[in-house]
């Protein structure tokens, strides 16, 4: 089993275990990749553009300015059609180009493709229950305490009765809430959703792999909200 868990001083991601957190990494990579290549060109068309250069100390960038300074040509400019319109296509074409992608990635988070089975998770303050409503059982998860971890297991993240998922299963997960908003996460996985009083929020799981996966819920709940943790381990079977 693999322990599927944040790491210190970890830069990346975590490895993701689900299509849909493998589509959340390449978005986002994408996306950072545009953003990149904008601050690129803004920022050169603004050293271009600067005119006092008598604050900058550092010679080979006031001299690049200066050089740039002499192609620059000023005239009364009132309005340039042809300017107005590329200005307005590329940023929109960029914009659909980013929208597209990420909203087939969110079609698919609320989609549910004929699940296979469905486990309702219920968030109280401050541990978490969940039934398995084709079987018929039902459990209540807690964190266990640091003094009573096994070796190797990881604090504020194990608890006494984890989630079991199996693997290449579509699992239909209902959400809800028995007192506050909470929020169920699980990073590896790519699952974020509140857990609203009175509401049944629901979202589509299929696990790729085995392993052990944590994370925690990411909302706000009251005095010991750090020490709800979650615990989903993925089987074959």
């Amino acid at each position: 089993m693999i322990y599927d868990l944040a790491r210190q001083y970890q830069w990346n991601f975590q490895d993701p275990a689900s299509p849909l957190m493998e589509g959340l990494i390449d978005l986002h990579h994408n996306i950072l990749f545009v953003l990149i290549m904008i601050f690129g060109v803004v920022t050169s068309l603004l050293f271009s553009i600067i005119k006092d250069t008598s604050y900058i100390w550092i010679k080979p960038t006031k001299s690049y300015i200066q050089r740039q300074k002499q192609y620059l040509l000023f005239s009364n400019i009132t309005h340039g059609t042809v300017l107005e319109i590329v200005w307005t296509l590329i940023p929109s074409f960029i914009l659909f180009a980013i929208a597209i992608p990420s909203f087939a990635l969110l079609y698919s988070m609320e989609e549910i493709f004929e699940p296979q089975m469905t486990i309702k998770v219920i968030a109280n303050q401050w541990y978490w229950s969940f039934e398995y409503g084709n079987l018929g059982l039902e459990w209540d998860s807690y964190m266990i305490n640091e003094p009573d971890l096994l070796e190797g297991e990881p604090r504020l993240l194990t608890v006494d009765n984890p989630l079991f998922i199996p693997v290449e299963t579509n699992v239909r997960l209902l959400i809800t809430s028995k007192d506050v908003i909470h929020a169920f996460a699980v990073p590896s996985l790519g699952l974020k959703v509140d857990a609203v009083p009175g509401r049944l929020n629901q979202l589509s799981c299929y696990i790729n792999r085995p392993g052990i996966f944590y994370g925690q819920c990411s909302e706000l709940c009251g005095v010991n909200h750090a020490f709800m943790p979650l615990q989903i381990i993925s089987f074959k079977f």
